[in-house]
């Protein structure tokens, strides 16, 4: 069984951090089913599954991961899943076969979590997510209970998508758009939970801000040239459409959204685009010229990648719960201010 912890020395250790959490535990054993896990003794191992791990913020994040299990003497491992689901649960029973202590995961889909949560359950290995939520009863985890969800580090995504809505609401009325003429694209892979969390708050952000610009939704797989695809046929069925208002799940979205716009001829003047992760926005605003892409939310998978790392080691070390979310903090940048903020941007 889990042991009671005091919920305000838990809070208190991600406020050290600069974090915050959603909820702190009562101390029981989860009912989502969550392992009993003994303390480790020796040495700690832990592995770390990335989807997409050669994007620009999950290699952030390992390096944050990395430089956190140095830190504190853990062995650590990471593999990139890139968009494989079935490669998870392999992964997931090889990290068991080699004797992980714990295993940190972000799926490349949610429909294999309840079989990752059911394995390590199995193994009676620790199990934490980040970056995108996990139901351990069910494929989606926007229709699971609270309760059985997987503790997850990461984002608000209501707090990101409040933001991206917000600036791009500026922009519009910085522009002297009118309502009439302009589309907004949401452009989101759409069975990813956090993703509709993103957009969702978006929308309602833009929406207190500037009223009746109609929405067109866009579903996308989160690719820049996905993306692009997609937004490229949505341009050509909106053809008297003069002013474009872009955002979407992340940076890769919002890209590929600019990307085909401006290749359609639309000019940037012409263009609401703002980002979320600030990775890929920056590269639209080294060279000096115009872009669409007018701000971005910038993420640093560093601080995600850390605080995992750090989360999974009190578990282990301490027998410490699992808070069910911590969150790390955002920053809205642009062209002028990026560097300042240090993002990189390679």
């Amino acid at each position: 069984m889990f042991r009671a912890i005091n919920c305000r020395a838990a809070a208190g250790l991600l406020l050290a951090l600069g974090l915050t959490t959603a909820a702190c535990s009562t101390g029981r054993e989860s009912t989502s089913g969550a392992p009993s896990v003994a303390p480790v003794g020796g040495r700690i191992s832990i592995t770390y599954l990335q989807k997409q791990g050669d994007q620009e913020y999950f290699v952030g994040e390992a390096a944050g991961a990395r430089a956190k299990a140095a830190e504190l003497g853990i062995d650590l491992k990471v593999v990139n899943l890139g968009n494989d689901a079935n490669k998870t649960i392999s992964e997931v029973r090889s990290a068991i076969a080699q004797k992980t202590n714990g295993v940190i995961v972000v799926v490349p889909d949610p429909a294999v979590g309840p079989q990752v949560a059911q394995t390590a359950r199995d193994a009676r290995i620790a199990l934490l997510t980040s970056d995108d939520q996990v139901c351990t009863t069910g494929p989606d985890p926007a229709k699971c209970a609270k309760s059985d969800l997987v503790p997850r580090i990461g984002f608000s995504g209501a707090q990101m998508g409040g933001e991206v809505g917000k600036r791009a609401a500026e922009e519009f009325k910085k522009a002297g758009w009118n309502a009439a003429d302009t589309r907004i694209i949401s452009a989101w892979k759409q069975d990813v939970t956090v993703c509709g969390d993103r957009v969702k708050a978006a929308k309602e952000a833009f929406d207190s801000a500037v009223p009746g610009v109609r929405n067109i939704d866009v579903a996308t797989d989160n690719t820049p040239t996905g993306a692009q695809d997609k937004v490229a046929a949505t341009v050509t069925a909106n053809a008297g459409v003069k002013h474009w208002v872009v955002w979407g799940c992340n940076d890769e979205n919002v890209q590929g959204g600019v990307t085909a716009l401006q290749n359609a001829g639309v000019s940037p003047d012409d263009i609401d685009g703002v980002g979320l992760g600030a990775y890929l926005a920056c590269k639209d605003w080294t060279g000096g010229k115009p872009s669409g892409m007018k701000a971005a939310l910038f993420i640093n998978g560093k601080d995600v990648g850390a605080l995992a790392v750090r989360t999974m080691y009190d578990r282990l070390k301490n027998n410490v719960e699992m808070p069910a979310e911590a969150f790390a903090p955002t920053t809205m940048v642009d062209a002028a201010t990026w560097k300042s903020a240090g993002v990189t941007c390679n």
